[in-house]
């Protein structure tokens, strides 16, 4: 059986009627839409981290912590925690405190992040933003090992953290024995291997790119996962994914193309050099490339199974906000996601032996 997730990273954009919320509405909204994951049977719900404009997730164990008040089955995903921006003895701490408060609820997925916001904001290069993260990673999870931590900041290396620590203990501990963390990446090799390394699993972006742009990555994890000794069968990929279903397939169609037209056509990525083949070049090639779940309940289906083929995923993400649709339509189409495509999937996809 798949997992399925929703995310929302929280931008505080313009609702499909062309009003914005306040910080207060987007943020009560992002609880609602938790519960309302939960109440569909969805497995998880994950909060972006991001630190400036036009975002209001710069707190994501705060809003994890509300809806876990809320919910009670319902895994806590953060969507990435940017470890190459925060303290990870603060990291420890804080979501250990989550995990405790949510009945062992708590999954992380971290990455550096997009954006030199907020590597600035922290006074990180961002250049230097991959270093520390798998620096800061490192320490994590000598901290939730339970042992006493010795730790020296590296020489000559971009830190967040410059103190050393002397046989220190963080406290509390989760009350899980080990918290899954998955890494999250769209390009990093060195991401994926430290993910094999440690024998966690690795969440690809699956957005601004081709299923060919992203193959690679995954392939990479899986040979790092293979030389490093490991069972092939408990490697573990997450994929995210872009939603909106319909009975009929144009109407999805026909909805999504002036979202395509406003949010894809004319992105010009400004950091990543990627090969012009996995780009998309028209909306057609958008539809068919791209991992955007659009059209009637077969197609979702058949594109699934064609993602499934690539990466071998046990986990997917889809959007927990309406965003660009009426909270109507969103709903319908989560409705008809989980009722049509949802059990179809299941059927097909090989989970792992335990979540």
């Amino acid at each position: 059986m798949v997992r399925v997730i929703g995310l929302d990273i929280i931008a505080n954009t313009p609702r499909a009627d062309g009003t914005t919320a306040t910080a207060k509405e987007r943020l009560d909204g992002v609880v609602d839409n938790a519960v309302l994951f939960e109440q569909l049977g969805f497995d998880g719900y994950a909060v972006g981290e991001r630190h400036h404009a036009p975002f209001v997730s710069s707190s994501p164990p705060v809003i994890l912590s509300a809806i876990a008040a809320r919910t009670t089955t319902l895994k806590l995903f953060t969507g990435v925690t940017l470890l190459s921006v925060l303290d990870p003895v603060r990291v420890a701490e804080d979501y250990a405190t989550l995990d405790l408060l949510s009945g062992g609820r708590l999954e992380l997925i971290v990455g550096k992040g997009n954006g030199p916001e907020q590597t600035e904001l922290f006074g990180i290069e961002r250049d230097d933003a991959g270093e520390v993260q798998r620096e800061n990673y490192r320490l994590l999870r000598a901290i939730w090992s339970g042992e006493p931590v010795d730790w020296e900041p590296p020489a000559d290396a971009p830190r967040i953290r410059s103190t050393p620590l002397r046989a220190a203990r963080v406290h509390p501990s989760p009350l899980q024995e080990h918290v899954r963390i998955w890494h999250g990446s769209s390009t990093s090799a060195q991401t994926v291997e430290l993910a094999a390394e440690y024998g966690d699993p690795i969440w690809v972006a699956n957005f601004q790119k081709s299923v060919d742009g992203y193959r690679p990555l995954v392939e990479h994890y899986r040979a790092a996962w293979a030389a490093a000794g490991r069972d092939p069968a408990d490697a573990l990929v997450g994929a995210g994914f872009t939603l909106f279903v319909t009975k009929r397939s144009q109407d999805a169609v026909e909805a999504f193309r002036p979202v395509y037209e406003k949010f894809f056509a004319s992105r010009v990525d400004t950091y990543n050099d990627f090969d012009s083949s996995v780009l998309f070049h028209s909306f057609e090639d958008y539809l068919a490339r791209s991992a955007a779940l659009v059209g009637s309940p077969q197609q979702v289906i058949d594109k699934l199974a064609a993602y499934q083929e690539a990466y071998g995923y046990s986990a997917i993400s889809i959007p927990g906000h309406p965003d660009h649709w009426t909270r109507e339509a969103w709903i319908d189409s989560l409705e008809l996601f989980r009722a049509e495509v949802l059990p179809v999937v299941d059927s097909t996809v090989a989970g792992p032996r335990s979540w």
